[in-house]
């Protein structure tokens, strides 16, 4: 049994060898893949036939919608101080990147 172990990894050993330096690419082979990789990102990375949004998406709406919620019972309660209504309206308008205000909160 040993020795057809032994005999089989020697018949395999050079054909493994032939494999090997047919398989890596030389110098004329490496500068088209090299060229050609950032044509293939851009297709591998073509999200057009998606049918829903990113995850990081929709989290980042879920968590707009939370905090507007929030802002609109800020808004709606006349006990709150409007400065502190103003001013997280202004931070809010930090996340969203547009200009905030009571009534822009109905969007979400």
């Amino acid at each position: 049994m040993t020795r057809f172990v032994l005999l089989l990894f020697a018949v395999m050993l050079p054909s493994g060898a032939v494999w090997a330096q047919q398989a890596g690419p030389d110098e004329a082979q490496a500068a088209p893949r090299a060229a050609a990789a950032p044509a293939q990102r851009n297709d591998f990375r073509k999200l057009s036939g998606y049918a829903f949004a990113q995850v990081s998406d929709t989290v980042r709406d879920m968590q707009n919608l939370a905090h507007a919620m929030r802002l609109r019972d800020y808004c709606a309660d006349a006990r709150i101080p409007d400065e502190f209504v103003r001013v997280q309206l202004a931070r809010f308008s930090l996340i969203t990147a547009r200009e905030e205000n009571c009534q822009t909160l109905l969007d979400y």
